[in-house]
């Protein structure tokens, strides 16, 4: 009888185990722009200054978290859930403009929405910045 008790609460100490993993899990799933996204074009693709004004709108308010060469290793990611992206993986490099222009008006947390904080342009500053950080 006590063995039985025993392992029955090793099985529920287990289930609550798996229960939390696979809570935390889902919490981190990966971070996807609706289809849509894809579909909205760049307007400052061939802008030249686009990406050295959008350096200086990634220093003043990206770097904190996204650390200075984009790895998500900043100051301020560390402590977060899920932690801060690498903006150099490939998996993001390989996203549309309209998708990564998607996710910074949308923002999702930890990472806050600046739709109202950035006017369009410099998110597409942001975005032209973004893609010269490729590894």
């Amino acid at each position: 009888m006590k063995i039985n008790r025993k392992l029955s609460g090793i099985k529920l100490l287990g289930l609550i185990c798996f229960l939390m993993v696979g809570f935390n899990g889902h919490a981190q799933e990966k971070w996807k722009a609706p289809a849509s996204a894809d579909k909205i074009m760049n307007p400052l693709k061939s802008d030249a200054n686009a990406a050295a004004k959008g350096k200086r709108t990634y220093k003043m308010l990206c770097v904190i978290c996204h650390g200075a060469k984009g790895k998500g290793d900043g100051m301020g990611g560390s402590g977060l859930t899920p932690k801060p992206t690498d903006l150099t993986n490939s998996d993001i490099q390989a996203q549309t403009d309209g998708a990564l222009f998607w996710k910074l008006t949308e923002g999702r947390a930890p990472m806050a929405s600046y739709k109202t904080a950035l006017p369009e342009n410099k998110r597409w500053e942001l975005i032209n910045y973004i893609r010269t950080l490729k590894k």
